[in-house]
């Protein structure tokens, strides 16, 4: 991955330092960004994280969180972590994805068997393991803990509940060729394309459905777009990550490196309580609003969708069998 470093991002990193990390490092303030707005899941899991870091530190240590994409996009925000001008991001897996290939495996279709598995993987050594691999990455970041993304299903205008029936439906994917790769795969016509323009190819017939959370779903409005009913695959289950800038992470000592490992394993499960009750809360938005939830044979989507899992997932395959293994 090519990051790019300008003079400005420099200069803002150079007055940020000097202003938060002091040489004796007694009064620390990190800076935490994330693209998700304020009171989402993952915003509120660090900023509690902040508040145990400052209780525990007696106020030595604080955290300031900017949601909302403010401080930049994903991109953005880990180019500025990086000469240590924010402290703490939480990021999407394509961000690191290029720089540790090996966490390209949780964008597998089916990859978990469903969440109570992603967790079980995130939580023992596998996620362990990938977190050290961005440690020791030339990404200049330090890998501290996992977040629930959620699962992905499929909301469509028309009754989805096997791959025959998503024949000729134009579904928009995130656009990575894995996963445009995975809808055509599960019988429809993968469509990559801008999140933003997503409601209006709704309402105009350009695509006939997508793939979301429930929480995304009700959020981005996409219910009101013409789309009936959601239809359970659960086709893609993806983790996030938060990680710390190595510049800051360096300046720390032993004991508040360890307090902050520690804390953030805390954020870890805060946020996988405070996302569950945000799906279970958005899915009854949705039922209320007359969005149908239709479950489906998951076994038909999973065996449609082996050979993007073998080209895709050639170099993971070993990685993949252990995941598999994880009770």
């Amino acid at each position: 991955m090519t990051f790019r470093r300008n003079f400005l991002a420099a200069a803002v990193a150079a007055l940020t330092l000097s202003a938060t990390f002091t040489a004796s490092a007694q009064n620390i303030v990190l800076k935490a960004t994330d693209t998700h707005p304020a009171g989402y899941p993952t915003v509120v899991a660090v900023e509690n994280m902040g508040k145990r870091l400052e209780a525990a530190t007696n106020g030595r240590i604080k955290m300031q969180m900017f949601p909302g994409a403010v401080l930049g996009q994903e991109k953005e925000a880990v180019e500025q972590a990086q000469i240590g001008a924010i402290q703490i991001v939480r990021i999407s897996l394509g961000v690191i994805g290029p720089v540790v290939p090996e966490v390209n495996v949780f964008n597998m279709p089916f990859v978990f068997r469903d969440i109570a598995h992603m967790r079980a993987v995130i939580d023992g050594p596998i996620g362990s393991e990938l977190l050290d691999k961005v440690t020791a990455s030339p990404a200049r970041l330090i890998g501290l803990g996992w977040m629930d993304g959620g699962a992905r299903s499929l909301y469509t205008k028309k009754k989805v509940q096997t791959p025959a029936d998503l024949k000729g439906v134009k579904v928009r994917m995130m656009g990575n060729p894995l996963f445009v790769d995975t809808m055509n795969a599960m019988g429809g016509n993968g469509i990559s394309m801008a999140y933003g323009e997503v409601y209006s190819a709704l309402q105009t017939g350009v695509i006939d459905g997508a793939e979301n959370n429930p929480p995304s779903f009700f959020t981005s409005n996409h219910f009101n777009a013409g789309t009936k009913y959601y239809a359970q695959t659960n086709h893609l289950i993806i983790p996030e990550i938060l990680v710390m800038s190595k510049v800051a992470w360096d300046k720390l000592s032993d004991a508040d490196k360890a307090l902050v490992k520690k804390e953030a394993r805390a954020a870890q499960m805060d946020q996988r309580a405070l996302w569950d009750k945000s799906v279970a809360d958005y899915t009854a938005k949705l039922k209320a609003a007359g969005i149908e939830f239709v479950s489906v044979d998951q076994k038909l989507f999973y065996d449609a969708t082996a050979p993007v899992r073998a080209k895709h997932g050639a170099n993971y395959a070993d990685l993949m069998k252990r995941i598999d293994a994880t009770k």
